[in-house]
C-alpha cells in the first residue's frame, strides 16, 4: 500500500484505503471558484460555496476514517471575494489550459455576501469540519513574501493563506522539536540573566530547566547548558513559493510539506495527499524517510508527480 499514486476521484480512492492505515495527511484541495481544470469531477467548481464546502466534508471523513487515532490533518486552503464577475476571453499567458477556465466565475454570487465580500472559505470549511467531529487545533499563517501580484488599488495586496492543524483524537502525534525554531542570542542572554517567565526555559517542553510560570528568575539561575539554543515553532511560518518548471502551476513550496511532515509524521510512517497534483507532499515524504500515498484526478499531473519523485532526489 506504501509509496503509491492513484489515479481516481479522491472520495472514491479514499474509500478503498483501510481503517486506521495512515499517520498523517498533508495537503491543499482545489480553491473555490479560482480554477477550470476541465474535469467533470473536479472539486471547486461547485454553485455554491456551502455546496463546496460539503464536498470537501465528505472527503475530510473518509480522510478521518483512514487515519489513525493520533493522526493529524495539515490543510493548506485560501480565501476568495465574491462578485468577480464576467473574465470574457482572458487567458493567462503562463498558464493557458488552467488558470482562468472560466469565462463567468462562479464565486459572482454567494449567499449573505455582497460584489466585493471576502466570502470566508477557510473559516467555513475549518467550522465545518470541527462540527463533523475534527479536533481544530492551531490556525497557521503561511506568509508569503513572494506573493502573486493583484492590480486592486482599494484593499491591501493577498500576501498569506491558511494552514490548519486538525486532529482526529484529543491526543495525537505532534514532534514540536522536529520543528523548533532557534532563538534570538539575546533572548538566551536574557534568560541566563533571569529575565523571562515561562514554565521552560526556552519554551520546548523537556529542554532546559524547569521554573514556576511567571516568577521571577535570580540572575545568573540558567547556564549555556540550561537554555536550549530553540523555542517552540510560532503559527505564522514565512515561507516563499519557489518557480516549478511542470504544468501544475499551483504546486505548494517543499518547505511547506516538509514542515507538516516532520511535525505530523514518525519516520517510516506514511503521509497521505487526496489532492496530489504534481507530488510535492510524496516528494518530500520520500526525502525524509516516510511513505506516502498520493490521490488526483487528472491523469496528466499523476505521470507528473511519477517523473518528478522518480527522478528529483536530495
Amino acid at each position: 500500500m506504501m509509496d503509491r499514486i492513484i489515479n481516481r476521484d479522491a472520495l472514491y480512492a479514499l474509500r478503498e484505503l483501510p481503517y486506521e492505515s495512515i499517520h498523517c495527511c498533508v495537503t491543499s484541495p482545489p480553491y473555490y471558484a479560482l480554477r477550470d481544470y476541465g474535469l467533470d469531477a473536479q472539486i471547486g467548481r461547485e454553485n455554491t460555496p456551502e455546496e463546496y464546502i460539503g464536498r470537501l466534508v465528505e472527503v475530510f471523513r473518509e480522510v478521518k476514517r483512514v487515519l489513525r487515532q493520533d493522526g493529524t490533518l495539515w490543510l493548506n486552503i485560501s480565501d476568495t471575494y465574491c462578485g468577480t464577475g464576467s473574465k470574457g476571453s482572458y487567458t493567462d499567458p503562463l498558464n493557458p489550459k488552467g488558470r482562468n477556465g472560466q469565462s463567468v466565475s462562479l464565486a459572482h454570487k454567494a449567499n449573505g455576501c455582497k460584489k466585493k465580500d471576502l466570502i470566508g472559505i477557510p473559516w467555513m470549511l475549518a467550522f465545518a469540519l470541527r462540527a463533523d467531529g475534527w479536533f481544530l487545533r492551531s490556525d497557521i499563517i503561511w506568509q508569503k513574501e513572494n506573493p502573486m501580484p493583484e492590480s486592486i488599488k482599494d484593499r491591501p495586496s493577498r500576501c498569506y493563506e491558511h494552514i490548519f492543524l486538525l486532529a482526529k483524537s484529543k491526543s495525537y502525534y505532534y514532534d514540536a522539536t522536529s520543528i523548533a525554531e532557534p532563538i534570538a542570542p539575546s533572548t538566551a542572554a536574557r534568560y541566563k540573566a533571569g529575565r523571562g517567565s515561562g514554565k521552560y526555559a526556552n519554551g520546548i517542553p523537556g529542554q532546559g530547566k524547569v521554573q514556576s510560570i511567571n516568577r521571577p528568575r535570580t540572575a545568573g539561575t540558567f547556564t549555556d547548558a540550561d537554555v536550549s539554543p530553540f523555542r517552540n515553532k510560532r503559527d505564522v511560518w514565512l515561507i516563499n513559493t519557489v518557480p516549478y518548471k511542470g504544468a501544475h502551476f499551483a504546486a505548494f513550496p517543499p518547505k511547506l510539506a516538509e514542515t507538516c511532515i516532520k511535525a505530523g509524521c514518525p519516520e517510516g510512517g506514511i503521509v497521505l495527499d487526496p489532492f496530489f497534483g504534481s507530488g510535492t507532499t510524496g516528494l518530500v515524504a520520500k526525502e525524509l524517510d516516510r511513505h506516502y500515498i498520493g490521490i488526483e484526478l487528472n491523469s496528466e499531473y499523476c505521470a507528473l508527480a511519477r517523473a518528478r519523485i522518480g527522478g528529483e532526489t536530495k
